[in-house]
């Protein structure tokens, strides 16, 4: 939203407000219906350009765009105008917003479903950018069938998975403006991108399964490779990058979708119980829907739980206020942090503190930064994606003071060396003891051998390999030997910037400090 329009909003819902009730005179009442012809003629000059967008002319989209100019700018002027109606004329302004190519017949002024528009209040300019995807949950509602298994998913999301659902949302809001674009490219409902993510990963976007499947929509690889996913040649798989996986998404499902008579539960079907199995089934049956019997009882019980479910949270996202369900604001405006010094994702996590979200920042800063792992090490000068509430707690808390350096002293503690060393434990004070209480014992005496004391005096020598230890990283290692992380990993020919490595896997530590 420009911050032209915002200042108008704002001055248009305190008009709206105090109201003036006395008499307009002849001029004043000229000039209502000046604005009122004005915005008639852009109302015109939009329709027009939906007609050229729905004909494919290139110059519909910029028509359009100029239409809208026209309707701030009557509003604008509204505000100045003695006796005009600001709601009339912002009313106007949302209903050309929600108005696209097919489905211009059932705009109206009237209709405004609690769960998805606003009052007059609301973000006017963030409806526009959402105009067709209101339509298009709607047309989700007609195209899933709501039935007592997905009644079942609902009341699972809102009981004991409640927590779960509300964390996905918050996760995905960090996401939304990466991965949304992508469905609303390819015609597919908001809804059902969120209803996948959150049964799929709660939106966390590392998160892989038992079988093999990675990412915030959970790919295959092979499933994957098919769709452009996979490594893209700096060691990073693409499946856990939220822009990527989105776009595949979309691809994946309406090449079901195609095969399969457009059928939201049976290409949700595919995506959980195979393709290939889908595809046969559905074949078989005769192009019968889901939850007929020959076919829902073909696919595995996963499958069975898998479909209503993410049809029940897309039902929750789309229907929030109807179940009592309030999801948090989330302040996830996009902004890009240039750090002022060295640092990880985990030393960000504490010095940014929990201000404004329940759990911190850290599943934020790592669902915007796939490539990075938590604990690796980012030098100076690094450009990380954060959002604009995250870069001013960065600014105050995590570049100098006390937090700065907790943060800095807590994430570069060795919890090895709250071990101490001593050697083998002697008994000869033991024995010593005992034998002088037999009264054959001499007076007890301080016994060192010469090689205890040599090793004693020697200092240890720096090993020149080290075998890598389970649950262990490349940066902890090289934390530990006193080596520069990418040293170590371009002596050892291990890729950036995910620095992966095995149990197992065998070191060298040359350039390392001891």
């Amino acid at each position: 939203m420009s911050q032209k329009f915002r200042s108008i909003l704002v001055l248009a819902v305190l008009a709206a407000i105090s109201g003036n009730a006395a008499a307009l005179s002849r001029r004043d009442q000229e000039g209502v219906d000046a604005l009122n012809q004005r915005m008639q003629a852009a109302e015109t000059r939009y329709r027009e350009a939906v007609v050229m967008i729905g004909n494919a002319d290139p110059e519909g989209q910029k028509q359009s765009d100029a239409a809208l100019e026209d309707m701030e700018d009557v509003v604008a002027d509204c505000m100045k105008q003695r006796g005009c109606s600001v709601p009339t004329m912002l009313a106007a302004y949302k209903r050309l917003l929600k108005l696209n190519a097919d489905a211009e017949a059932e705009a109206s002024d009237e209709e405004a479903d609690e769960d998805h528009a606003s009052a007059l209040t609301a973000d006017v300019p963030e409806a526009a950018h959402a105009a067709h995807l209101l339509s298009d949950d709607h047309r989700f509602d007609k195209m899933v069938q709501f039935n007592p298994a997905v009644q079942a998913g609902i009341r699972r999301w809102l009981t004991d998975m409640r927590g779960p659902l509300i964390s996905s949302y918050e996760n995905y809001q960090y996401m939304r403006h990466l991965m949304w674009p992508q469905y609303e490219r390819a015609g597919l409902p908001e809804a059902l991108l969120f209803g996948i993510m959150a049964k799929e990963s709660n939106g966390k976007v590392h998160s892989t399964s038992r079988a093999g499947a990675a990412g915030p929509m959970q790919f295959m690889y092979a499933t994957g490779r098919r769709f452009g996913l996979g490594d893209d040649g700096t060691g990073f798989d693409t499946r856990y990058d939220p822009r990527a996986v989105a776009e595949a998404s979309a691809a994946y499902l309406n090449e079901r979708m195609g095969q399969l008579n457009r059928s939201i539960e049976l290409a949700l079907a595919a995506y959980n119980g195979g393709e290939g199995r889908a595809l046969r089934v559905y074949q078989g049956s005769g192009g019968r829907n889901f939850w007929d019997a020959d076919v829902y009882n073909q696919f595995p019980s996963e499958t069975q739980d898998y479909v209503p479910m993410v049809i029940a949270a897309a039902w929750l996202y789309l229907h929030p206020t109807e179940y009592g369900l309030t999801f948090p604001k989330v302040d996830a405006k996009p902004a890009t942090l240039r750090l002022a010094q060295p640092s990880s994702i985990y030393q960000l996590t504490i010095c940014l503190g929990n201000r404004g979200e329940r759990e911190g920042y850290m599943r934020a800063l790592r669902n915007l930064n796939p490539r990075y792992q938590a604990e690796s090490w980012l030098p100076a000068g690094t450009t990380i994606n954060a959002t604009t509430k995250i870069v001013g707690l960065y600014n105050r808390w995590c570049t100098s003071g006390a937090r700065a350096d907790l943060a800095r002293t807590l994430v570069l503690s060795d919890p090895t060396t709250a071990i101490v060393r001593m050697g083998p434990v002697s008994t000869v004070g033991t024995l010593a003891a005992s034998e002088a209480e037999d009264g054959d014992a001499k007076p007890l005496q301080t016994i060192t051998s010469a090689k205890a004391d040599k090793r004693k005096d020697t200092k240890p020598k720096r090993p020149a390999h080290y075998r890598v230890q389970r649950g262990e990283t490349l940066t902890a290692i090289a934390q530990k030997f006193q080596c520069d992380t990418g040293d170590l990993a371009k002596n050892n020919k291990i890729k950036g910037p995910r620095f992966a490595i095995r149990p197992g896997q065998k070191l060298k530590l040359d350039g390392c400090g001891g």
